[in-house]
């Protein structure tokens, strides 16, 4: 049987969307995948990064972080997004780097992939279902395949409920409120397990 290869996919300005995406590419590896943990390059004026000392200190310690490309997502047979929300929607980032991707989707390179999205945001309702729905839009018009989390574990309640893909609410000191880490873990697993059924389902 054929490893199945996952991207990790985020866009992080603090560190909170870096750290979900730790947790998801630790589950991917323990699912048995190949796992490439991938940033969305920033395209935020460095004035702007300038002026916030923890955006700098975080753009600073990921350096090391390979940023996605679209041979990435073209070598990948799973795929999970990890981005904050902005005003209930996607980071500007994330759009533009999903905005290049016209070719592979015409050329049907991203049909069939097992896709699945997390987010956060700094209030419970600050639009984290609308950001991770939005996302899935993108998903949808590859014909990729989205594998969300739903309810197939209890763990999904304990970790704030959303069926859509793992949400985390941050404070005003960047700390995580919810226990998240297993429910990431889990939708990873579940993404890579999906994509393993399609794989097999292809041969």
């Amino acid at each position: 049987m054929a490893q199945v290869k996952l991207a990790v996919v985020y866009y992080s300005s603090t560190g909170t969307n870096y750290q979900l995406a730790q947790w998801a590419e630790a589950g991917g590896k323990e699912a048995g995948a190949e796992v490439k943990l991938l940033k969305i390059p920033e395209t935020a004026p460095q004035a702007a990064i300038e002026s916030n000392p923890a955006w700098k200190a975080h753009v600073d310690a990921t350096a090391h972080i390979g940023e996605v490309t679209l041979n990435d997502l073209e070598w990948a047979d799973a795929l999970i997004f990890s981005i904050p929300t902005r005003f209930g929607n996607i980071p500007a980032q994330a759009k533009q780097f999903l905005d290049t991707t016209g070719g592979l989707w015409f050329q049907g390179k991203l049909v069939n992939k097992a896709v699945s999205g997390m987010t956060s945001a700094q209030n419970a309702h600050g639009g984290q279902e609308a950001t991770i729905l939005a996302l899935y839009t993108t998903f949808y018009h590859w014909g990729a395949i989205v594998a969300a989390p739903g309810y197939t574990d209890p763990i999904i309640f304990g970790a704030g409920g959303n069926p859509y893909g793992t949400s985390v609410t941050v404070d005003q000191n960047g700390k995580m409120i919810e226990d998240v880490q297993a429910a990431v873990k889990h939708q990873a697993k579940r993404t890579v397990t999906v994509a393993d059924w399609i794989k097999k389902g292809n041969q």
